[in-house]
């Protein structure tokens, strides 16, 4: 597609974005809503449009070549991510579930749930290809070095005693005769037929003629199925139930359009460097020609205000401090004697702060209990605030003032404008500037009033004030560092060597296949929780793992997740969505698994040492996964015996503690995973997880799509003589990694030979899918009854039995209210 395409596609975003930005920001505040379902209902209006904006920027920033638009996209994009995340956190607090469904609102909308996926923002990858280049480059060469990759054995030659030597000369011999018994009997019946033909010549033409019909019954017969199987494929895609065959092989209109995409992306870089190399060359020049005539016209402008000021007090003034902004003060539109009274009543706010805040520690119980009846009035549900608004307005705004109607006629390349880092860098050399004339002019300011002084007769004074000193505190505790004389490399290099930093496995997220949950809306009216579908499951990862650790900007100011869990039966994925997070993100994967720490730095300094290592690794070399499997281990109610030795709750103490010093500059994500939760003590669980997200097996419209992409990816065909409907119906209980291990023991490479002459059926999958032991339905129930014990799950069961309300009332009224509960 042209530029032109993109800009538009940029336009339509911002355009979508000013009336979400008017709904945000309504001329009188809203008032509370009472009603939860409506206020939802507004929420996922929200979410689902600012999806539709985040889509449209990440296709426009991948795609425009302008290095100028593309830094203004970045800044939006950044923030719609934001946005989306805090719109999802609010929705899981007024709805208490990890998942949502909003089958109504994409209705409204006249979209598809396509439409409403997640995309992974490609800019994670492609702008630090470089970086993860040289990290799986060290990687790999430490594994080489330490031969954890496996090698093939080299093939040697073995003697043979007198046994296997006679052995195999039997196997030969038998297999000789084998083959000469057969030609000899091949030989007898082509004799005997050759004979029988003989015969059969001297037959009547009434034989011929039954002969004629015989074949002329057979070719007919199969002439029409032939057609009639003909017009039903073209009857199928009619309807719109099957694919046209052409489809199924690579287009030549995707192929150029792909292609086309890939050279866009080169000239990115291209631009991208020319732009780079304009700033320094555009800065230096503004700086040796326009930086003098700057320097002088403020020195003279001051020069002037310490005139003005000595007419009209008689005095010179103080030069205002860095703190205050400098000289900035000086060039406001104000008179000498406006600033002088502004510099004085500052100082007097600055002394007098300390009683004010006293005064009003001590009046705020009083309005407190004063507003009681006022909250009672307002009682609601309420939007709540946002670190990512002010950005896209400020972002919105960049967009109309400088983009919206920017002629671009002469820019058909699409390269940076000269005149729009002029404008830049002069507010930055002026800046510069300033900071060099301010101590110039404060000491001829000295120098003025010591002159002054002395004419006068009178004692030399300071010109300048002394700086205020910094307030004086307790210093925080810095933690030790136990590896202060060690470089990166080498702890890199050891963790890779013990084991705990390990290379993900290639798998992208949306190969984590699934269909979207059709009946969820439905089965919420009817008061039933439905299961989540691998879709959903899908959505939340992205949300709470891939963006918040692609981007360190929605890292730090969207709700910080630390840690999460993912819950499921064996096979549904758990594995693969670690290495699916790392993966999107270009992130180190740290395994901390009880089995794989088994052995390793024994003691209390050997464990505080190796999650020193871990940690302190993964915030240099951010984003970074610290997966624990099994980690229901770590928080046994009772070790059993036989895992004793193994210690698995070595890190249950020291974890949170490591949690707690997580910020959000630190693109560090713990991953937990486990199949038999029930074993775990709960409460110290959830103290690690904030977010616990339950993975069912796969429901039938899953399985369909799995079905059918499997088999394609193992080499099979998918046929109309392949019931996949009937496939997926049967296979009810089982996890994808079933189906995977059921899909490889088929398909072997002599079975995808003979699909030319045999096509799959779907009989042939019975038989493995027999031998292995499903999900039953008491799994999946007794996983829903642990999932109701956690935090989440049990503020929606009071929700759903209505006994939030009851909850809530007591507290309306303030602490008074919760003492005389509490009696």
């Amino acid at each position: 597609m042209s530029h032109s395409t993109y800009n538009k596609l940029w336009a339509d975003a911002q355009v979508e974005l000013n009336s979400l930005l008017t709904q945000e920001f309504p001329a009188q505040p809203p008032r509370p809503e009472k009603d939860r379902v409506v206020f939802f209902q507004r929420l996922a209006t929200l979410y689902v449009r600012y999806v539709q904006i985040f889509r449209q920027l990440e296709e426009a920033y991948d795609q425009v070549v302008h290095p100028q638009k593309r830094k203004v996209i970045r800044e939006v994009l950044d923030g719609v991510m934001g946005r989306v995340l805090e719109l999802k956190n609010e929705m899981v607090e007024k709805e208490f579930s990890e998942y949502h469904y909003m089958d109504d609102v994409i209705q409204d909308l006249k979209l598809t749930p396509e439409d409403i996926e997640i995309p992974i923002p490609r800019y994670f990858l492609s702008e630090r290809s470089k970086v993860l280049q040289e990290r799986r480059n060290m990687l790999s060469n430490i594994l080489n070095l330490i031969e954890v990759v496996e090698r093939p054995k080299p093939v040697g030659v073995r003697a043979l005693n007198l046994e296997e030597a006679i052995k195999i000369i039997q196997v030969s011999e038998r297999a000789r005769q084998g083959r000469l018994r057969a030609k000899f009997m091949r030989e007898i019946q082509r004799d005997e037929e050759r004979q029988r033909r003989a015969k059969d010549r001297d037959l009547g033409a009434a034989a011929i003629d039954t002969a004629v019909v015989r074949i002329q019954k057979v070719w007919k017969g199969y002439v029409q199925r032939k057609r009639t199987k003909r017009e039903r494929e073209e009857e199928m895609i009619f309807l719109g139930m099957a694919m046209e065959p052409r489809h199924t092989q690579p287009c030549p209109a995707i192929t150029a359009a792909l292609a086309n995409e890939a050279r866009r992306r080169g000239k990115q870089e291209e631009h991208e460097e020319d732009y780079q190399k304009s700033i320094v060359a555009i800065t230096d020049k503004l700086r040796e020609v326009e930086g003098p005539d700057m320097r002088e016209t403020m020195k003279d402008q001051i020069r002037q205000w310490f005139i003005e000021c000595h007419d009209a007090t008689g005095t010179f003034p103080d030069y205002p401090e860095e703190e205050d902004g400098g000289s900035t003060l000086i060039f406001a539109e104000k008179t000498p004697q406006q600033l002088m009274e502004e510099l004085a009543a500052k100082d007097e706010e600055d002394a007098n702060k300390s009683t004010k805040g006293k005064e009003e520690k001590k009046d705020k119980g009083k309005k407190d209990k004063g507003k009681g009846g006022d909250e009672e009035e307002e009682s609601g549900l309420k939007m709540l605030p946002s670190a990512f608004l002010g950005e896209l307005e400020v972002g919105h705004k960049t967009f109309g003032e400088v983009w919206q109607n920017r002629t671009e006629s002469k820019n058909f390349s699409q390269r940076h404008e000269a005149e729009l880092i002029k404008e830049e860098k002069r507010k930055e050399i002026e800046v510069e500037i300033r900071l060099q004339v301010d101590e110039l002019m404060r000491q001829e300011l000295a120098n003025w009033k010591l002159a002054v002084d002395k004419d006068k007769g009178g004692k030399a004074k300071g010109g300048a004030k002394k700086k205020k000193g910094s307030k004086s505190g307790k210093k925080k505790k810095k933690d030790k560092d136990l590896t202060a004389d060690r470089n990166i490399e080498s702890l890199y290099q050891e963790l890779v060597e013990q084991g705990l930093l390990k290379q993900s496995d290639n798998v992208k997220l949306q190969d984590y296949l699934g269909d979207y949950s059709y009946l969820g809306t439905t089965l919420r009216q009817t008061d039933i929780e439905p299961m989540p579908s691998l879709s959903d499951v899908r959505q939340v990862i992205a949300l709470y793992a891939v963006l918040p650790l692609g981007s360190q900007v929605v890292h730090e100011k969207a709700p910080l997740v630390k840690a999460i869990l993912l819950a499921g039966p064996a096979g549904v994925g758990k594995k693969m969505l670690v290495h699916a997070i790392c993966q999107e993100t270009g992130a180190n994967l740290f395994d901390l698994s009880p089995l794989n720490l088994a052995g390793k730095y024994p003691g209390k300094s050997g464990l505080a040492m190796m999650l020193h290592m871990v940690f302190k690794v993964a915030r240099l070399l951010q984003p970074s996964v610290v997966w624990i499997g099994d980690t229901e281990k770590m928080f046994y109610k009772k070790v059993p015996k036989e895992e004793k030795e193994l210690d698995p709750k070595r890190l249950k103490k020291d974890l949170p503690k490591i949690l707690k010093s997580i910020k959000g500059e630190d693109r560090v994500l713990v991953v937990g995973t486990t199949h038999d939760p029930f074993n775990a003590d709960l409460k110290s669980l959830c103290k690690v997880y904030s977010k616990i997200i339950l993975i069912p097996r796969p429901d039938y419209a899953s399985r369909y799509v799995m079905w059918r992409q499997l088999i394609k990816k193992n080499g099979g065909q998918v046929t109309a003589a392949l019931d996949l409907s009937s496939l997926a119906k049967i296979s009810d209980g089982y996890t994808q990694g079933h189906m995977v291990q059921v899909v490889q023991s088929i398909l072997t490479e002599r079975r995808v030979q003979q699909l030319a002459k045999r096509p799959l059926g779907a009989a042939e999958f019975v038989a493995p899918l027999a031998k292995i032991d499903p999900v039953f339905q008491d799994e999946e129930e007794a996983l829903k009854n642990w999932y109701a014990k956690t935090p989440l799950g049990k503020k929606r069961a009071k929700a759903a039995s209505g006994k939030e309300g009851e909850e809530e009332a007591p507290t309306k009224g303030g602490k008074d209210a919760k003492k005389k509960g509490k009696k």
